[in-house]
Parts: structure tokens; C-alpha cells; sequence
């Protein structure tokens, strides 16, 4: 038994190895989770030098903010209202660590970030957040939901460590929440995330024209121009489950499935997006002729994608070992995934691992008796063979004696001396006489 104990402890050691190859990834807490941070972090003052931005751009402490996230240039920008009315870039930070590819979330667990136009409120704000702070971004909107996309929890949040959120270190975090927090301080009752899978220029839109999430794009780039022709953020609506900006349809209520009403823009906001979509034009026509561009990064491939890695996900959270690094999927269909397994750093991983070793030994002990059994058979009926042959080959003996028995061998002759035969002439004669005179 203690030589079982050991080797029992010795798998449940191996099959732990692994465990934390995987970590454990961000994003998994509610909204307002209590979970061991400190409100202190919070209440940190604004750096000087943001304060100091402020002054030179003539932005108010407590004035409006608008960010924008662009995935590929791995960047959040946090804009802020001048006294003019219109924005402009307060600070831009490198977002420390975000999961999955470009395009949108489609599901819970596939680990992508989101893309689309979101509201934080007040009440999205989390200043204990097991991530240092966070703040929700109000996933899954409108836009979302009524295109059956599901997922829960997808946060901007400190402590680097993301499963489809945007991650940032705990000083940039600390920055993005005091500036936040002024906004509210200063009367602005929500404020809206644009999350892009990269700046939407024409050369960009040129490079991932053929992309199966080209024609989403094509409708958040409706918002992107709005705002880079108005400095200001878009107006946001869901009809016919597409994104509407800036639309007024008085008497009319917009249903993020349902038909869009006949809507109205100014004339102004008119004139201006159509000069500017006309340069956007000519600029996409000559990127798309152009052969001096970088190549597009990976991009989910869609539903299916997503699908493929939500299994791999649930298979992780319940502890099961499974490649280190979530599954892809070609253009083909193939999927493609890493051959080196690991399972996640948690109490299911540990306990899985345990169970998992557990299970192993008890196969293992059971697979060394059936061998030992078949062995002793196999010898058993080694022992019979050698005896049903000994016995065999004594009784053959026996019965070739008696055989024997009833017929002897015949007698061998005996065979008598041969005369001496006489030699011819005088010397057969001379030998003739000197027998007789002398005997045989």
C-alpha cells in the first residue's frame, strides 16, 4: 500500500505540471464584484500632466470623454470635449494584454473582444475590482442581442490578464478611472466606447476587403467617419439589426430588429459626410491598386470560429486538460490547435488533475493484476502442456517396448571359417607338405 500511495502521489505531481501553463485570465467578475481591491485606487488624483493637457487644449476638469479602442494598433484613446464643443485626443495608451483576433464577439467563451459602440455608466464603475479597477462596457448592446451575439462581463480593467477584454497595466488603469470619474464629477451621465478592429482608413479598409467581416466593418466605419468629421460622438441607434448615427425620426421609434423608419440628417452633417466619402473614395481605389501594404492580421472566421473555441473554453473552465492555446480555424474550415496540453490554474483544474491521476492509478493497478493473472494462466497452462506431453511421450515409449516384446529380432547367423584354398604349382605343393609334416 505505501509503495501505491507514492506512486499515486508521484501522477498526481505529473499530472499538475501542466496546470499552470494555462493561468488564469481576467474577466470573469460582475460588474460591482467586491473582490480584495481598494477603493484608494479609485480616488487617485489626476497625474499633472493630464491636468496640464487639459489646460493647454482648453478642456474643462469635469467636461465630457468619449475613448476609442483600435485593436490591431493595440491602442485606447481617451478624447475629451473642448470648450468649443468639439473633442480632441486627451491620452493614448497601449492596451497591456487582449484576447482573441480581429472581429467581433459572436458568443460566451469564444475570447474575443468586443466590436461596436458601447455606454459606460456610473454604475458600470467598479473601484474594488480583483483587476485593480475596471469598468464594464455594456456588452452586449443592442446591436449585439438582436443579432443573437451572448457574452457577459467584458470590462477595460488593470492587472494585465484578459480573456476577451481590454487589459491594461494598473497605472494606465488608475489614469483612465480618475478621468473618467471627473467626467461624471462633472455632470456627463454616460460616456461611449467605439471599439474598432483597426483605424478604419481607406488603406486599411483596402487590405481587409475581403474579409468575411468586411460588411460589419463597413457599418462601424459609419461611426468612425461621423466622428472624424465632427470631432464629436456619433448619435447611436440599432434598426434592422445595422448600426444608424445620427438619425432623427420624429414620431418614430427605432427597433434594433425591426424596420428603420425614414430618418433625417442635417443638411450640413449631409454635405459633409458626402465630401468626405468621395476622398475616401479615390484613396481606396488607389490603396486597392497599390502593392506596397502590410498584410491583414488573423481575423475570426465567424460563428463557426467562435463556436470552436466557446467548446474549448468550457472544456477549460471545468479543469480538463486541453491545448495550451485556444483552437483556430482556417479559411477551409481546418481546425488548427496546439499538440502541447495544459489545464487551467484553478480549484477545477486542481481538482480534475487529482481525479484524473486518481483514475489513472486505479487503471493502472487494475491493467498490472489483469497481467499478473494472465501471466499465471499463461504459466498454468504451460505446466498442463508439459505434463499432458511427458505423459504422452511415456506412453509411447511403453507401447514401442511391448511392440518389441511380441517380435523379437531373428538371430544372427554364424558364419564358419572358409577352407584355406591351396595355391596353385610348386609352391602350393611345397606348403601342402610342410602342413602335413607340422599339422594344420
Amino acid at each position: 500500500m505505501p509503495m501505491i500511495a507514492t506512486l499515486t502521489t508521484t501522477r498526481l505531481i505529473r499530472a499538475g505540471l501542466l496546470v499552470f501553463a494555462l493561468g488564469v485570465a481576467g474577466c470573469t467578475e460582475s460588474t460591482l464584484e467586491v473582490s480584495g481591491g481598494s477603493s484608494g485606487n479609485a480616488n487617485a488624483p489626476l497625474p499633472q500632466k493630464v491636468v496640464q493637457t487639459m489646460i493647454t487644449k482648453s478642456m474643462a476638469r469635469g467636461s465630457p470623454i468619449v475613448a476609442r479602442v483600435f485593436k490591431e494598433e493595440n491602442k485606447v484613446e481617451i478624447w475629451k470635449q473642448k470648450t468649443n464643443g468639439r473633442y480632441d485626443l486627451l491620452a493614448s495608451y497601449e492596451i497591456c494584454k487582449m484576447s482573441g483576433k480581429l472581429g467581433p464577439k459572436y458568443i460566451e467563451g469564444d475570447r474575443q473582444s468586443p466590436e461596436g459602440f458601447y455606454t459606460v455608466r456610473p454604475g458600470q464603475m467598479n473601484p474594488n475590482s480583483k483587476y485593480h479597477l475596471a469598468f464594464n462596457i455594456g456588452y452586449p448592446n443592442a446591436y449585439d442581442r438582436a443579432n443573437g451575439r451572448t457574452g457577459s462581463n467584458l470590462m477595460v480593467h488593470g492587472a494585465c490578464s484578459s480573456s476577451g477584454c481590454f487589459s491594461m497595466n494598473n497605472s494606465q488603469m488608475t489614469e483612465i478611472y480618475a478621468i473618467a470619474r471627473e467626467s461624471f464629477k462633472g455632470g456627463q451621465t454616460e460616456f461611449q466606447i467605439q471599439s474598432y478592429p483597426f483605424r478604419m482608413t481607406a488603406a486599411n479598409m483596402a487590405r481587409y476587403r475581403d474579409d468575411p467581416n468586411y460588411a460589419f466593418w463597413k457599418n462601424l466605419k459609419e461611426g468612425y467617419d461621423y466622428f472624424e468629421i465632427t470631432k464629436t460622438p456619433p448619435k447611436v441607434d440599432v434598426c434592422e439589426k445595422r448600426y444608424v448615427f445620427n438619425a432623427a425620426a420624429p414620431g418614430a421609434s427605432l427597433s434594433p430588429s425591426g424596420t428603420c423608419p425614414v430618418v433625417a440628417q442635417p443638411d450640413s452633417l449631409k454635405m459633409a459626410y458626402q465630401s468626405y466619402q468621395s476622398g475616401y473614395e479615390a484613396a481606396f481605389a488607389s490603396a486597392v491598386k497599390s502593392s506596397d501594404t502590410l498584410a491583414p492580421k488573423p481575423t475570426i472566421l465567424g460563428i463557426q470560429e467562435a463556436k470552436v473555441v466557446s467548446e474549448w473554453t468550457k472544456k477549460r473552465a471545468r479543469g480538463e486538460r486541453v491545448p495550451i492555446e485556444p483552437p483556430s480555424m482556417t479559411a477551409t474550415g481546418t481546425v488548427v490547435q496546439t499538440s502541447r496540453m495544459g489545464r487551467i490554474d484553478s480549484p477545477a483544474g486542481r481538482k480534475m488533475a487529482a481525479l484524473e491521476a486518481a483514475e489513472a492509478e486505479k487503471k493502472r493497478i487494475a491493467e498490472e493484476k489483469a497481467a499478473a493473472a494472465r501471466l499465471a494462466e499463461e504459466q498454468k497452462a504451460a505446466a498442463k502442456a508439459a505434463e499432458i506431453a511427458a505423459a504422452e511421450a511415456a506412453k509411447a515409449a511403453e507401447i514401442a517396448a511391448a511392440e518389441a516384446a511380441k517380435n523379437p529380432p531373428p538371430p544372427e547367423p554364424v558364419v564358419e571359417a572358409a577352407a584355406p584354398v591351396e595355391k596353385p604349382g610348386f609352391l602350393g605343393r611345397a606348403a601342402k607338405r610342410i602342413t602335413n609334416l607340422f599339422g594344420s
